[in-house]
């Protein structure tokens, strides 16, 4: 299986811009689809964004449709989730996920997460 590393949390003030990357290891990350779950205190788990293995194309949740940017990079293994114009609800702890063709986001390998906090 593939194991994710999450970098790119902090701390930010409303409006502004973070960028989180998702390192991959241990098996063919062009064979995987990305993805960004996050999960606010007191609240269900929220799909965020996917990026596919076959075209690179990338869907959104509304809540971040045209803020946030998913790509990817094979040749380094990683995934960026770029976030600008952050609000204060998208504060959450960010998790990586990675799936191969014909498994469910939900069910591939997780990344530890990383804390993300918008403050006004």
């Amino acid at each position: 299986q593939v194991q994710l590393v999450e970098s790119g949390g902090g701390l930010v003030q409303a409006g502004g811009s973070l960028r989180l990357s998702c390192t991959a290891s241990g098996r063919t990350f062009s064979d995987y689809s990305m993805g960004w779950f996050r999960q606010a205190p007191g609240r269900n788990g929220e799909f965020v964004a996917s990026i596919n293995s076959v075209d690179g194309s990338a869907i959104y949740a509304n809540s971040v449709k045209g803020r946030f940017t998913l790509s990817r990079d094979n040749a380094r293994n990683t995934a960026y989730l770029q976030m600008n114009s952050l609000k204060v609800e998208d504060t959450a702890v960010y998790y990586c996920v990675a799936a191969q063709a014909g498994t469910a986001l939900t069910e591939g390998n997780w990344g530890q997460g990383t804390q993300v906090t918008v403050s006004l």
